[in-house]
Order: structure tokens, then C-alpha cells, then sequence
């Protein structure tokens, strides 16, 4: 007999994102550990879906330990989103340089993303969500985050 009790998970492929990409709001439960601290934990993400990508979670910055975030000189430009920034992170004596990314004037329509925070799973100790380990996107340039609900195969270079 089956255990009736077992939540269904639903699965999700990469291939069925939308491009340009969908910025949605998730209450699914989110952490970022670095240097052995929680340097953001958060149930108010936005998750960002693009086609061939794992989900990139960004999370508001009232849930993120800003004063372990200096902002760096490094910028990127999106052709969705516009111009990232970038912070390093710092703790437990250690600088993790350009590890974090967020927009401070997001263009149309993404201008929910404006000073919310991403993060590269495989600059941090550990990623969650829902309290599965994250794998970081094999394309470490994305961020993405892949959890087994995520289906591949994933875009591999920009």
C-alpha cells in the first residue's frame, strides 16, 4: 500500500520557461549559508524561469545579512534586465568577491528585482529550498539553482 501522506512533487523543465523570462513570487522556503553563517533565509523570494536555465533565486534584502555585503566595481549587463551590480561577501575572515548580484533600476517589466538579491549556489557553502540541497547550475555564470523537481538538460555556456 501506498503511503497517501507523500506530497506529490510536481516537475519542472527548463525547456518549458519562458524567454524572455518569468519573474515570479514563491513562499517556498529559501537559505544561503556562506562561511559557515546564514547569510539570507527568506519565505518572499522571486524566482527567476528562463528557458534552457535552472530557477535564480532573489531574495529582498530585509531578509539578508547586509552587513556581510559590500557592493564591488563589477557590473554585467542582461538583455532582460539590465545592469547588474555586484557584492562580495565577507565572513569568517573570508572574502568571497562577487558572489551576490542585484538590480538597482531594473528595466520593464522586472522591476519587481530592484535591490533584491541572487546568489552563486556554488560560491556558498550551501543552498536550500524547502530544505533540499541545491546543485549549482553547471553554467556557473547563470547561478541557477537545481533541486530535483527541476528537469534539465541545461544550458551550458552563455
Amino acid at each position: 500500500m501506498r503511503n497517501k501522506s507523500k506530497k506529490k512533487q510536481t516537475k519542472e523543465s527548463v525547456w518549458d520557461y519562458p524567454r524572455p523570462p518569468r519573474a515570479e513570487y514563491t513562499n517556498k522556503h529559501v537559505k544561503v549559508i556562506a562561511g559557515g553563517e546564514v547569510i539570507s533565509e527568506s519565505t518572499r523570494t522571486i524566482r527567476v524561469l528562463e528557458t534552457s536555465h535552472p530557477p535564480v533565486y532573489y531574495f529582498p534584502p530585509e531578509d539578508v545579512r547586509m552587513d556581510r555585503l559590500t557592493e564591488g566595481e563589477r557590473k554585467t549587463l542582461c538583455e532582460w534586465k539590465g545592469c547588474a551590480r555586484y557584492y562580495t561577501i565577507t565572513v569568517a575572515g573570508k572574502r568571497i568577491e562577487n558572489s551576490a548580484w542585484f538590480y538597482s533600476n531594473p528595466w520593464p517589466p522586472y522591476t519587481i528585482l530592484q535591490h533584491y538579491i541572487a546568489f552563486y549556489p556554488h560560491l556558498m557553502d550551501s543552498c536550500y529550498v524547502d530544505g533540499e540541497l541545491v546543485r549549482p547550475d553547471p553554467n556557473l555564470y547563470y547561478g541557477g539553482w537545481i533541486t530535483n523537481d527541476i528537469l534539465g538538460p541545461f544550458r551550458r555556456s552563455p
